[in-house]
């Protein structure tokens, strides 16, 4: 039997993974994304055997360089993954370069001439992911011309358009983004990118339900008190200020990460663990999420911009940020779910920069007793405690559930007992590691549909309109904190507090 060595390991061709056969047009193959995060995603790809002989990468930009130049840079941004140089060349080989106009018709007839010797050369049988790595304003006019230009192929198993966020800033541009990739595109044919949904633990989310009785069971309104979703960035808007201020961490971080984050935890158990079905399920959550009207958002969200302290500079004296501005750097929110599951059971939220520490968890606080036999005035011991299901998704990942115990001084005493587990990360493949193989799976668990993303829009735009005619009070938290106060008031009113907080 042929053996072939994968990480200096020697295995049998059985015992290699799948090859995905395609040819990869990059559309801003010299960007920032794709040297930090698309090509070392590929090259780890590579080095398992999902990608072998029978892959191309085309890259196209404005840049002047050509093939040896481009393969230099995808050798170099890939360097720190692997100390073997001919494995890194060989990877590098399989890169061609076009320069290119995206609003230039005349310049896709030199990219399919290039897509068609590649696809006889390294024997694609017509397989072409497409991913579109530049500014949104540019999908529509990318996915027409490979559409009119002829290079999609007919002959192949898929032609599969993968697209970067942001997907519109609000419902209208959103759809009529949708409307143009849809005059290419079949929606199963359409990839949505949210990173996110490559972590780890986002991916643990459904595991974790749907593969123990013991919170499955609970996994209701009847056991769970609430639920709350941290994610926190301990830096500010750095290079990041011109497209942030017209953005705002409600359209930034709410609208696609937080609310998929949502779906995964509010949906119900589907039919079967397949992406149409697991949909189906999240778009089902999503439309049940109750969309306020102006008092209740304004009762049920806050928002924040942060302040300068001794050793940092306030939002509006960050460069590119103008002196006056009213977007928002932190958003902390209630939501309520109208259905059988979930109703009466808030999803607290909260996202924002400047705070203190960069991480995401999820926090599921489970009801307590309905008698606390423990607590009697003359039992002299303290209330029991929440039991709280933490699951971590960066940067440590794992989960723990903390229950109460009896503790081991006289008497009779409980205290909360944390039982944890904590992943190997050195062997977890990254978010687009993950991503991009599933694109060329075809496998659509992992990114966003477009009728979760107009449901999102949809909710996420009601809270907009209201903050746009409200004059807000910025800044109001200091860096180094967990937000304004109001975040804290906000779950306060309901006789409850944040799982994760520090002494103010």
């Amino acid at each position: 039997m042929p053996l072939y060595l994968v990480n200096n390991d020697e295995i049998g061709v059985n015992d290699l993974p799948k090859e995905r056969r395609a040819l990869i047009m990059l559309f801003g193959g010299t960007g920032d994304l794709a040297t930090r995060k698309l090509y070392p995603a590929l090259f780890n790809l590579y080095k398992k055997g999902n990608l072998r002989d029978h892959f191309a990468v085309i890259g196209t930009a404005r840049n002047k360089i050509n093939d040896a130049e481009f393969q230099e840079l995808v050798a170099k941004s890939v360097a720190k993954e692997s100390d073997d140089k001919k494995l890194i060349a060989n990877f590098a080989s399989h890169f061609y370069y076009e320069a290119h106009d995206v609003t230039d018709v005349k310049h896709y007839s030199v990219l399919r001439e290039k897509a068609d010797e590649l696809d006889k050369k390294y024997d694609l049988q017509g397989n072409r992911v497409f991913y579109i790595s530049m500014a949104p304003n540019f999908f529509g006019t990318v996915a027409k011309n490979l559409k009119t230009q002829n290079l999609l192929t007919e002959n192949g198993e898929f032609n599969r358009l993968v697209i970067e966020k942001p997907f519109g800033r609000d419902y209208e541009s959103a759809k009529q983004l949708n409307d143009e990739l849809s005059a290419s595109f079949d929606e199963n044919q359409i990839f949505r990118i949210d990173h996110y949904l490559g972590k780890e633990m986002i991916q643990n989310i459904e595991a974790i339900r749907f593969g123990n009785t013991i919170f499955e069971a609970l996994w209701n309104n009847r056991y769970i008190d609430n639920i709350q979703i941290t994610l926190a960035e301990d830096l500010g808007v750095e290079e990041r200020a011109g497209y942030y201020d017209n953005s705002g961490a409600l359209r930034d971080m709410v609208q696609n990460h937080i609310m998929q984050i949502v779906s995964l935890l509010a949906m119900e158990q589907p039919v079967a663990f397949k992406d149409v079905d697991i949909r189906s399920e999240k778009v089902k959550a999503l439309r049940s999420l109750r969309v306020y009207d102006v008092v209740e958002a304004s009762a049920n969200f806050v928002r924040g911009q942060y302040g300068s302290d001794n050793s940092n500079k306030s939002y509006r004296e960050e460069d590119g940020v103008p002196a006056d501005s009213n977007t928002e750097t932190f958003v902390a929110g209630k939501l309520l779910f109208d259905n059988y599951r979930w109703s009466g059971t808030p999803f607290y939220i909260r996202t924002g920069k400047k705070l203190a520490g960069k991480f995401t968890r999820v926090d599921v606080v489970f009801k307590k007793p309905l008698v606390d036999i423990f607590a009697f005035p003359q039992s002299g011991s303290t209330p029991l405690n929440d039991n709280v299901l933490t699951i971590f998704v960066e940067p440590n990942q794992g989960f723990s559930l903390r229950v109460n115990a009896k503790n081991n001084e006289q008497g009779f005493h409980t205290e909360p007992v944390d039982l944890e587990y904590m992943e190997d990360q050195k062997n977890t493949p990254q978010p687009y590691e993950r991503l991009i193989h599933d694109v060329l799976k075809g496998d659509g668990t992992n990114f966003s549909s477009w009728p979760e993303v107009a449901s999102a829009w949809k909710f996420v735009d009601q809270i907009r309109r209201v903050w746009d005619i409200q004059q807000p009070n910025f800044p109001n938290y200091i860096p180094g904190s967990m937000g304004p106060v109001a975040a804290d008031e906000l779950l306060a009113r309901d006789h409850r507090q944040w799982v994760y907080k520090i002494n103010r």
